[in-house]
């Protein structure tokens, strides 16, 4: 049977079986198909096929037919991976593949090298997928359980975010409970020290700091978390490492504070953080006290933010992945 009749037959089976929400009418799984060959294009009879979801499920496992040919059926909307190992055959695992409710995706043809060659084969998926699909994995990421740790990538190639997922990432910081007992405390440190005298004492006092604190919060993250990375189209995570000595692990960490890789995964000036910090110390002089408004103040703060960026991601290479939940499985950073 064809990749064709096989897909069809499947779509056909899976609308007999009833997979069709009854109420909305929406089919709510897909089909995911293709084909084994080798380098010199014959088909791969017996090949175990994998398909991982990157939502730590159980994977599926098929064998390819005297075809070469291999499907999935009654596949849950999502973003897998297909691993693929073949009899002296050299294995081969595909970039993530999104896929959506309904839909009958063939894969490119996959091909096994004999063992001791090298195959490379990019499988592309839905991009606005792959996208969600970060968002939904970087949320669920906290410290001990409770402290947000959103902008920590641990799949060293993770798919790039679009514009739309990056401000939804942002408002989802902003918003975070854990950011407004922050904010607590940073007002209730400047309240002690008397830091901007000018805003006085006692609640009223505590109050000012706390909405020149929390409009701190806001502006910094929403430039440079999101409006500055979707202008220049920077992606706003770090990314983790894991690998190389401590020293080289360090600079990477530090360096990040001014690079950054963009969404086509080149590494590139972090014009995104860089500006964001400056332009939300520029912004800052807006609702400071007028005695200590200027450029002193937007010089100071877009300073100190830079400098806590590159303390905070040193952070994040040597202490946070072992105590953050929900980190996937098998991101382990640097290949």
């Amino acid at each position: 049977m064809s990749a064709g009749a096989q897909v069809a037959a499947l779509a056909a089976e899976s609308s007999s079986a009833g997979l069709t929400d009854g109420a909305t009418g929406v089919v709510s799984t897909g089909i995911l198909s293709g084909t084994v060959l080798d380098v010199n294009g014959d088909v791969v009879q017996g090949a175990r096929v994998e398909l991982m979801s990157m939502s730590n499920e159980p994977p599926q496992s098929v064998q390819s037919g005297s075809d070469g040919q291999f499907a999935f059926e009654h596949v849950a909307a999502g973003v897998y991976r297909l691993r693929v190992t073949g009899p002296d055959m050299s294995p081969y695992t595909s970039g993530e593949i999104g896929l959506k409710s309904g839909e009958n995706l063939i894969v490119p043809a996959i091909k096994l090298a004999v063992t001791g060659g090298v195959t490379s084969v990019t499988v592309v998926g839905d991009p606005e997928v792959l996208s969600q699909e970060q968002v939904r994995i970087a949320v669920q990421q906290r410290i001990a359980g409770v402290i947000p740790n959103f902008y920590s990538s641990y799949d060293w190639n993770a798919p790039p975010m679009l514009a739309k997922q990056k401000y939804v990432l942002s408002l989802r910081s902003i918003l975070d409970p854990v950011s407004f007992v922050a904010v607590a405390g940073v007002a209730g440190a400047e309240q002690y020290q008397n830091v901007f005298p000018a805003y006085g004492s006692g609640l009223e006092g505590y109050g000012k700091r706390y909405g020149a604190a929390f409009a701190n919060h806001v502006s910094g993250t929403l430039l440079s978390r999101a409006v500055y990375p979707a202008l220049f189209h920077e992606d706003p995570r770090y990314f983790y490492k894991g690998k190389g000595s401590i020293m080289s692990r360090a600079f990477y960490a530090m360096s990040t504070a001014v690079m950054a890789r963009s969404d086509s995964g080149r590494w590139v000036p972090n014009y995104a953080n860089v500006l964001g910090n400056f332009s939300a110390g520029a912004i800052s002089n807006a609702y400071y006290p007028a005695s200590d408004r200027g450029f002193s103040l937007t010089l100071l703060n877009g300073l100190a933010e830079t400098g806590a960026d590159a303390a905070s991601n040193l952070v994040r290479e040597f202490v946070l992945k072992g105590i953050t939940s929900h980190v996937p499985s098998g991101a382990n950073g640097q290949p």
